[in-house]
């Protein structure tokens, strides 16, 4: 099976948002002005000695999942995650947030619990949900739909958008909490295609339903923070849709020759959905969801004091992971 073949094509994607995009060209000037293009993991506004960092992001059909097993309280947390590791990826400390619900019909059970949600991933991300938006949306919407904006704060001289990144520079990598909110519809099309169901025991872990352990909340990187502040830290990427493709926003290549191991969400998956290394890398996180790039001395005292590793190190071009190209 691939991502493609389960509706979602990533490639097309591109297009389609670089037809939008290509629209975008006025651009404010004076306080206010946009630091850097379209197409990084958060946009950068000029405010003097700072930037404000801005993103928008969801849960995509991790909804479908959580309401299969009527199980919303942690697809919150998944939100603000989505959000504020967008925000840690080019420097910025997350300050606020805003949550969209649209919904087919109001909810009260369900509204109460993507609040406890959102509440969990504040405290998390030490930032404040300062409002939101509930659109209901009978027409457009069959459930709901969740997503949200997160702003943040640095120092123009902190910004990492991956220009110190050379040749011979470590990567770290840190673990995944598992498939975190992407590459979930290819996710679901495997379990609708297998002899399981979201209610039947996890094969790896049988204490957790199939449907639960997808729910899995996506991990927090708020630590990154602290790396930020005592290493000279050279690149940074949150691993999300399309996998390992991500690393194509920084300069240079990757080479993953320890990668850090998969989760047992995606052994399953694979093996269950028949799909290729190469598929997987290019559409999940497969273990490593945020990514720190040092040079090599940097890099080993940031993992003795983190709970991360070197899983590689920077090339001259391309994407590979022991034997497989990554594209």
């Amino acid at each position: 099976m691939t991502y493609s073949g389960s509706g979602v094509d990533i490639f097309k994607e591109n297009k389609a948002i670089k037809a939008l995009s290509n629209h975008l060209t006025f651009k404010r000037k004076g306080i206010g002005a946009p630091l850097i293009g379209i197409g990084h993991y958060a946009g950068l506004i000029d405010l003097g000695e700072f930037a404000l960092a801005i993103t928008t992001d969801g849960i995509g059909s991790k909804a479908l999942i959580a309401s299969a097993i009527k199980k919303w309280d942690t697809v919150g947390i998944d939100c603000i995650a989505m959000n504020v590791n967008d925000l840690l990826a080019i420097g910025a400390e997350p300050l606020a947030f805003v949550d969209y619900l649209a919904m087919s019909h109001p909810n009260e059970k369900i509204t109460e619990q993507i609040g406890i949600g959102l509440q969990s991933g504040a405290e998390i991300s030490n930032i404040s949900v300062v409002g939101g938006e509930l659109a209901t949306l009978p027409e457009i919407i069959n459930g709901f739909d969740l997503a949200g904006t997160c702003v943040g704060l640095v120092s123009k001289e902190r910004i990492i958008t991956g220009e110190k990144v050379e040749i011979g520079d470590s990567i770290l990598g840190f673990q995944s909490s598992g498939i975190h909110s992407n590459g979930l519809t290819l996710a679901r099309k495997v379990i609708e295609n297998s002899a399981y169901s979201y209610e039947d025991p996890f094969p790896p872990n049988p204490q957790k339903n199939i449907g639960e352990e997808l729910l899995t909340p996506t991990r927090i990187y708020i630590e990154v923070l602290d790396l930020i502040k005592n290493f000279d830290v050279h690149g940074l990427a949150h691993i999300t849709g399309s996998g390992l493709l991500k690393l194509n926003r920084l300069p240079k290549g990757f080479r993953f020759d320890s990668p850090l191991a998969p989760n047992d969400i995606f052994k399953f998956l694979q093996k269950e959905g028949e799909i290729s290394d190469l598929e997987m890398y290019r559409t999940f996180n497969m273990g490593m969801g945020f990514l720190v790039i040092l040079s090599e001395k940097e890099a080993k005292k940031a993992s003795r004091i983190t709970d991360s590793k070197i899983v590689g190190e920077v090339v001259e071009k391309g994407i590979t992971v022991k034997d497989i190209v990554i594209k």
